[in-house]
């Protein structure tokens, strides 16, 4: 746990087991939220052939998943650390524009 907390630039234990409570709500939110919006629009596992419903809902978690990471992190108070996470998140799977600032 040591090389982790050093990694990660965190001091306490706390800070830890939140970072990790955190990881771990936001893992099976975003799934559910996915799958709901697949259910939402009439695909599901039993009308769609399961590789396109789950390359489907892959493409959806993507996006998802940092944002919600972000707004988890702010709520348990620890944003110092999810936000950049969020950001390189999105900046590799190419929606990294939505965070950046253009000069006037």
């Amino acid at each position: 746990m040591k090389k982790l907390k050093e990694r990660w630039g965190i001091t306490t234990i706390y800070q830890l087991l939140l970072i990790i409570i955190v990881f771990a709500i936001n893992g099976s939110l975003s799934a559910r939220i996915s799958n709901y919006l697949l259910t939402f629009i009439g695909i599901n596992d039993y009308n769609t052939h399961w590789f396109i419903y789950y390359l489907i809902l892959l493409v959806l978690v993507l996006p998802i998943y940092p944002f919600l990471l972000m707004g988890f992190g702010y709520l348990f108070g620890q944003s110092k650390f999810f936000f950049p996470f969020g950001k390189r998140m999105l900046s590799k799977i190419g929606l990294g524009f939505i965070f950046n600032k253009k000069a006037s």
